[in-house]
């Protein structure tokens, strides 16, 4: 898939405890945009984040938190991801969880693949 210039990135702020069906939450998100054919989905685990409830949640080994933030980045055309999010819809009602979901306009310089 060749794609550059202007295109979205997707944001979506969970905690690592939400699951959907005892799958993490973060899991099923990256596998159904890979499923759905994104250019590429990546979760990041936080070390310290307060949300709406403003619980301050900590990696520190003395205050270790078993639901620590996990942020998935999704990057593709605007109606590629416009597509998703009805599936990410999906996926948040199934959990029954909290979360924050965001939208950038951002412009992709290069993305390759590996030449093996």
């Amino acid at each position: 898939m060749e794609l550059t210039g202007e295109a979205k990135l997707l944001r979506i702020f969970i905690g690592e405890s939400d699951k959907v069906r005892h799958v993490p939450l973060y899991e099923a998100i990256v596998r159904e945009a890979k499923v759905s054919g994104l250019a590429g989905a990546t979760a990041w685990r936080g070390i310290m984040a307060y949300g709406q409830s403003s619980r301050i949640r900590t990696a520190k080994i003395l205050d270790l938190s078993s639901d620590m933030p996990v942020i998935i980045e999704i990057t593709d055309r605007e109606d590629r991801i416009n597509a998703f999010l009805p599936k990410l819809d999906e996926l948040f009602e199934k959990s029954n969880c909290g979360g924050l979901v965001t939208i950038e306009k951002v412009n992709i310089i290069k993305y390759t693949h590996d030449q093996k």
